[in-house]
């Protein structure tokens, strides 16, 4: 249900969401953590799912709703296999397995990237960037994410010169 909640205000055709704040006023939101935030709930998976959004939002600052929607697809299919009788163990060593299986598949269809081909870098970095920032301001953004990575980069490998416009 909390995935649910969550899963109409994902995409480019979202809905807001009208909450009522402590103080009584009524607030418009698509935020994936501030909607769940909100939320007050008993149950303990309800709970778990709700910080699984904080934590995602503490850590990354994105995809708080994904998260909570792909939990919640997993909790979804778990489900038949608990009414089943088969134990929470074995469905969760069968998750791992899937895991495994999927980061194989990750690893044959990556495909390198050449860190010094600054066109290929910003499309990658453009891509991320333009789900949180307007376009305005996009490509500022994305240059600077750029250099600022290259310049965290060059001090991990204690390179002296580092082609940043940005390094000290």
């Amino acid at each position: 249900a909390i995935a649910d909640v969550v899963r109409t205000t994902l995409g480019p055709r979202s809905m807001l969401k009208m909450l009522l704040d402590p103080v009584g006023g009524i607030v418009l939101t698509n935020d994936g953590n501030a909607i769940l935030r909100e939320i007050e709930v008993a149950h303990p998976a309800a709970k778990s799912m709700i910080e699984i959004s904080r934590a995602q939002d503490e850590e990354v600052g994105d995809g708080t709703k994904s998260v909570v929607i792909l939990a919640g697809e997993f909790l979804e299919s778990a489900q038949m296999f608990i009414e089943k009788d088969i134990h929470p163990t074995i469905i969760v060593s069968a998750y791992f397995r899937a895991l495994e299986k999927a980061l194989k598949i990750v690893d044959e269809i990556a495909t390198d990237i050449n860190i010094d081909d600054d066109k290929e870098i910003e499309k990658i970095v453009k891509s991320s960037v333009a789900t949180k920032f307007v376009s305005e301001w996009g490509d500022l953004v994305c240059k600077m994410a750029i250099d600022l990575s290259l310049i965290h980069i060059c001090r991990c490998r204690r390179l002296l010169t580092c082609r940043s416009r940005w390094s000290p």
